[in-house]
C-alpha cells in the first residue's frame, strides 16, 4: 500500500508536489493553512479516510472555539484525485449526533450523493460508512454535511475536493492553491460558533483563518498561478487581486474551454460555488482579499451609534467617573483602533480579536477576516518560505511631498489605569 499527498500542516512552508495523471504530470495544490488528505491503493481503488469530530480550533492567537470539523480540522483536509480515479472514502462519525457527507458538485450515483433520509440513511454516532464512485470529471469542487446542515456547516464541517484533468492542463500551472471561504458568529467572550445567526457574523475566513494568521502566498515572478475558491459561507464575497489582471478559468463544472475564459481584478464567488483564477505573477506584496470591506475586519460591534464627527470629550470624562479607562473613539475615524489595541491597553472580551490588526514594511495594516497577501519574488527557496517583504526598487515607492501631515492622535496615558480591567471604547 503506497501512501501519497502527504503534505505538512502549514502550506506556507510546503513545497508543491508533482504526480502524473496518466501521461501528464500535474502540481500538487497547496491548501493555505492546511494540508491534502493521503489514501492507500486497495485492490486498484484509492481509498480515503474522513473522521467528523469536534476539534478545538485557533482562528488567529488569542481566540480558539469548539468546534467541528474532519481529522482534526476545520476545514477537513482537501481531497486531491484525477479524473478516472475509482475512490473510496471511509466516514467515521465521532460526533455527538448523526451526520452524512455531500460530494458537492461531483457526478456519481444517486445512493452515493450524501442526503441524509433521501439518499442513505443518516451515518450514527459510531458508525463508519463507504462511498465509492468512479470519477467521472476534473474540476474544484468541495465536501459538506447534508444532515442538520444549519448546525454542521455553521460549526466548521466542510472542505475541498480536487480532481485533477486525466489528459492534462491546456496552459501547465505552476503554484496551485486552495481556499475555502466561510462566516463564524463567534460571539465576544463565547467558545462555541452560533450557528442560529443568519446575517450578523463577526469573522469571515479563509480556510477557517483571519489575517494576520492565514498563511501568505509565496510564488516566483514568471510563474503561472492558480487559486481555487470555493464559497459554503452564508455570503457571497468579491475577491479581489491587487496588482494583477487574472483571467477567471474554471469553476465546479473544470476547467472551461478558452474561449470562455474572462480577465478580471475581481471575482464573486457565490454561495455554494468555486471558481478557479489564473495569472501570470508579477513581482512584489500584493493584497488579496474579498471586497466587501466589513469582511477584512474581525469582531466589529454592530448597531453602535455613529459617531464620526462627534466631539466626545464631555461625554468621556463623564463615563470615567464611572468606568476608569474608558475611552471615545470614533470622531475622527477608527484608524486608531490598532494603535490602541497593539499598545494592549484597550483589551476586549475574552477570547475575542482585534478589529484591526497586522504589521507591514511602512506601518499598520489594519485589517482582519479575508485578508492574506501574495508575495512574489525573483528568487524564492525550494520549500518557498516566506523571507519577508518585498524589497521596492528605487524610486518605486509612493512618497511625501512638502510638509508632513496631521500625525494620528496621541494615545491619552494621563488617567489612572486598572491593568486587571478590560478596556471599553466607544464607536
Amino acid at each position: 500500500m503506497a501512501k501519497v499527498f502527504m503534505r505538512p500542516a502549514s502550506a506556507e512552508t510546503a513545497p508543491p508536489s508533482t504526480a502524473v495523471a496518466g501521461n501528464h504530470p500535474f502540481v500538487a495544490v497547496t491548501t493555505l493553512n492546511g494540508r491534502s488528505l493521503p489514501y492507500v491503493m486497495k485492490d486498484g481503488v484509492k481509498e480515503f479516510h474522513l473522521t467528523a469530530e469536534e476539534v478545538e480550533h485557533e482562528f488567529a492567537p488569542g481566540c480558539k472555539a469548539k468546534c467541528w470539523g474532519y481529522n482534526g480540522s476545520t476545514p477537513g483536509p482537501t481531497i486531491e484525485a484525477v479524473e478516472g480515479d475509482r475512490i473510496r472514502i471511509l466516514v467515521t462519525n465521532k460526533l455527538p449526533e448523526h451526520t452524512s457527507v455531500h460530494w458537492h458538485g461531483i457526478l456519481l450515483p444517486s445512493g452515493m450523493d450524501g442526503v441524509g433520509g433521501l439518499s442513505q440513511p443518516d451515518i450514527l454516532p459510531g458508525e463508519t460508512y463507504a462511498y465509492e464512485f468512479t470519477l467521472r470529471q476534473h474540476g474544484t469542487h468541495m465536501y459538506h454535511p447534508h444532515a442538520d446542515e444549519m448546525t454542521q456547516m455553521a460549526v466548521g464541517m466542510m472542505g475541498m475536493f480536487i480532481i485533477h484533468p486525466k489528459d492534462g492542463e491546456p496552459e501547465p500551472i505552476d503554484r496551485d492553491f486552495v481556499i475555502l471561504l466561510h462566516n463564524w458568529a463567534l460571539h465576544p467572550g463565547t467558545y462555541r460558533p452560533d450557528p442560529s445567526i443568519m446575517t450578523e457574523f463577526d469573522l469571515w475566513t479563509f480556510n477557517s483563518k483571519v489575517f494576520p494568521a492565514i498563511d501568505p502566498m509565496v510564488v516566483k515572478t514568471g510563474q503561472r498561478v492558480r487559486i481555487r475558491l470555493g464559497n459554503l459561507s452564508m455570503w457571497n464575497h468579491p475577491i479581489h487581486l491587487h496588482g494583477h489582471q487574472f483571467q477567471v478559468t474554471g469553476s465546479d463544472g473544470g476547467r472551461w474551454p478558452k474561449s470562455l475564459w474572462r480577465p478580471e481584478v475581481t471575482e464573486i464567488v457565490g454561495v455554494g460555488q468555486t471558481r478557479d483564477i489564473e495569472f501570470i505573477a508579477t513581482p512584489g506584496d500584493w493584497a488579496f482579499h474579498c471586497h466587501m470591506s466589513h469582511h477584512t475586519m474581525n469582531a466589529m460591534g454592530h448597531g453602535i451609534p455613529n459617531t464620526l464627527g462627534v466631539d466626545q470629550s464631555k461625554v468621556e470624562e463623564r463615563i470615567q467617573s464611572v468606568l476608569p479607562g474608558y475611552m471615545a473613539m470614533g470622531q475622527d475615524g477608527m484608524a486608531i483602533h490598532q494603535v490602541h489595541t497593539d499598545s494592549g491597553h484597550m483589551k476586549g472580551p475574552e477570547n475575542t480579536l482585534a478589529m484591526m490588526a497586522g504589521k507591514g514594511p511602512f506601518g499598520k495594516l489594519e485589517m482582519g477576516g479575508m485578508f492574506t497577501v501574495l508575495k512574489v519574488r525573483d528568487q524564492v527557496s525550494a520549500d518557498y518560505r516566506d523571507t519577508g517583504w518585498y524589497a521596492n526598487p528605487q524610486g518605486t515607492v509612493a512618497r511625501r511631498i512638502g510638509a508632513a501631515g496631521k500625525r494620528e492622535p496621541e494615545m491619552k496615558m494621563d488617567m489612572k489605569m486598572d491593568p486587571s480591567m478590560p478596556m471599553n471604547h466607544g464607536g
